[in-house]
């Protein structure tokens, strides 16, 4: 997939023309990132927008005790990077590649002058936060309220959401995160999420090959733990 094909599958980006995508492309500059390197470090000042043009990401907070706290991961055709940009602060989460990736960035300056230039993009911005907002209330009501294999179930349902691929109503989740990963985004161990896991399969609701996860019968994986 080239950059202009990758462009057009960003929502915010959906109601640009041809053209625009094109000069907007033009003024994009690619980069690539190892697995585990740190791609923005928190509290510092953004200048740039991101778009993930291959691999993954993860973004992460510290707690005041020290233990990384996963707030979201994001996979090809999703973008960050936008918060700094558009209040002038600084960097609100730390971001790492999950995996080998590259990613599409653009000055702050052409950002804010595409969200001048096509109100329509700066609609569907809103609405990308609202939702990633909305995602945040229910981790954190997930983490208060819940036990620790509902946890885990909601976790992979937002991993489905974020990373996973569906047909014939299974998904199917390329390059599961690590283990510790999963933890740290459920609130929990890493010993406990392999023996989540371990429960799941037995359950027959989830099989796993190697870093491939497969959840059977999606729909009804996401009632279970609603």
């Amino acid at each position: 997939m080239d950059n202009i094909e990758l462009l057009h599958t960003v929502p915010i980006f959906k109601d640009l023309s041809e053209k625009d995508v094109m000069t907007m492309s033009d003024k994009m500059v690619s980069r690539s990132y190892s697995q585990g390197q740190m791609i923005l470090l928190e509290e510092t000042m953004g200048e740039t927008f991101f778009v993930i043009a291959a691999g993954s990401v993860k973004i992460t907070r510290l707690s005041e005790d020290g233990r990384e706290v996963i707030l979201a991961m994001l996979g090809e055709g999703e973008f960050f990077g936008e918060m700094s940009l558009l209040d002038g602060g600084g960097r609100s989460a730390n971001v790492v590649a999950l995996e080998e990736s590259e990613v599409l960035t653009l000055p702050r300056n052409d950002f804010l002058d595409i969200l001048l230039t096509f109100p329509k993009i700066a609609i569907s911005l809103l609405e990308e936060l609202a939702l990633r907002l909305r995602k945040s209330d229910q981790q954190i009501e997930s983490l208060s309220l819940s036990d620790v294999e509902h946890r885990i179930g909601m976790t992979l349902v937002r991993l489905s959401e974020e990373l996973g691929k569906i047909k014939n109503g299974n998904v199917n989740i390329h390059n599961l995160p690590y283990q510790q990963d999963i933890a740290n985004m459920a609130g929990t161990s890493r010993e406990t999420v392999s023996r989540t896991f371990s429960i799941l399969e037995e359950k027959g609701l989830v099989k796993r090959d190697g870093r491939n996860l497969t959840i059977f019968d999606y729909s009804a994986f996401c009632r279970a733990f609603a």
